[in-house]
């Protein structure tokens, strides 16, 4: 795909409104073999400043329930439909997120994580490709394809949620603790090599 070096997006005018309202193209963070991917739906305000996801405060709740988890940020992927801030903070419309598809299809297959994690409705409805009530399917695993590959995904309510309503964030802690046990990283964690290196 032209436009992309490995995991980044160098160049891409597809979608008129978001290259007027972005001041930079926000890519992925995190290891290029992670097994674990965080997939959120468009930078921020705060993403698009600082050119890299989840960074504002819904990117607190993540590291918190990651580091709960026994994660560290750098031990995952993290990354959005979306690679642009669209104005004003608006969901990205059905043609940005197509128009985008094929990066993150890319960003799926160099990857390979053992497991995704959809962090909201957005990035849940965009990889199920069906509509989903997501404070009623959080917690559940599913299978989606991308590209020519199938991915587990796991659903998630977006940490921005449990800012906005308390009782969300057990659920979403639980979820984030769940994501480390199903990639298989919660092992590794406590500094134990897990069988499937060898």
């Amino acid at each position: 795909m032209e436009h992309m070096e490995g995991l980044c997006v160098t160049d891409c005018e597809q979608c008129p409104e978001l290259v007027e309202s972005r001041s930079r193209i926000v890519n992925g963070v995190g290891p290029d073999d992670a097994d674990l991917l965080f997939l959120g739906e468009a930078p921020g305000a705060k993403e698009d400043e600082g050119g890299e996801p989840f960074v504002g405060r819904s990117g607190s709740v993540l590291d918190d329930a990651l580091r709960e988890a026994g994660l560290a940020r750098a031990d995952v992927r993290i990354t959005n439909c979306v690679r642009c801030r669209p104005p004003d903070n608006r969901d990205p419309t059905t043609e940005e997120l197509a128009n985008c598809k094929g990066y993150l299809a890319s960003e799926f297959e160099l990857v390979a994580p053992e497991l995704v994690v959809t962090l909201g409705k957005v990035p849940s409805q965009h990889l199920l490709d069906r509509s989903v009530a997501i404070t009623n399917e959080a917690g559940s695993v599913v299978d989606a394809r991308l590209g020519d590959d199938s991915y587990r995904v796991l659903l998630s309510v977006h940490p921005a949620a449990t800012l906005y309503d308390r009782s969300q964030r057990e659920g979403f802690f639980e979820t984030i603790a769940r994501a480390a046990d199903l990639s298989g990283l919660a092992d590794s964690s406590e500094g134990q090599a897990s069988l499937g290196d060898f």
